[in-house]
């Protein structure tokens, strides 16, 4: 087996490490769990993802775990966190991984900081202000490629606070969607279909 496939798979103990402290230090329960970072690894690296935007960074977990899987594809990512003092513990955390130069970490509002991003993106997280949720989907929706999947956090622990998002992603005929629950607190994955 080649060096680079061993690599890959392979999650060094000051990885581990770091992943932990993060977790621990999160007192806010804003990250996601680590079962939700493994399926987001998975994904980002099964669909061969080159151009990732994360909304809602929070401390950099989630952005850590794609960003391991964009190490396989050869992408990137752009994660947005509102708050500045989140959004340089981020920044912090994804140097502290060895991932500055796949991860760019951005402090602001999303809604002010996508649209001076160009392009179309092939995977994007959304785990931010969960009443924003549907208002996030129309703004990614035309900016998704053919095949692109839009996943987002907290679908089943916290559904009363994005039915609107949740209609849309179900009835879009647009996106195939189905939710998954790694964690208990749910992930929909949408597939842009057309």
């Amino acid at each position: 087996m080649a060096a680079g496939a061993a690599g890959a798979r392979a999650q060094t103990p000051e990885l581990t490490k770091l992943l932990q402290q993060i977790k621990s230090a999160d007192t806010n329960e804003l990250a996601v769990s680590e079962e939700d970072g493994r399926l987001l690894r998975v994904m980002v690296a099964t669909s061969g993802a080159k151009r990732v935007l994360e909304i809602g960074g929070a401390y950099g977990y989630s952005a850590i775990w794609m960003g391991l899987g964009l190490r396989q594809t050869g992408g990137r990512l752009t994660t947005i966190e509102y708050d500045p003092g989140r959004a340089k513990l981020a920044a912090d955390n994804v140097r502290q991984a060895g991932l500055a130069d796949v991860v760019t970490v951005i402090p602001g509002d999303a809604f002010k900081e996508i649209p001076r991003i160009e392009g179309q993106f092939d995977f994007v997280f959304l785990d931010a202000w969960k009443r924003d949720y549907k208002r996030f989907l129309d703004l990614m929706l035309p900016r998704l490629a053919p095949r692109a999947l839009f996943l987002a956090h907290n679908v089943v622990n916290k559904q009363s606070e994005m039915r609107d998002f949740l209609d849309a992603i179900k009835n879009d005929p647009r996106l195939f969607t189905t939710i998954v629950a790694p964690s208990g607190e749910g992930m929909s994955i949408s597939v842009k279909i057309r």
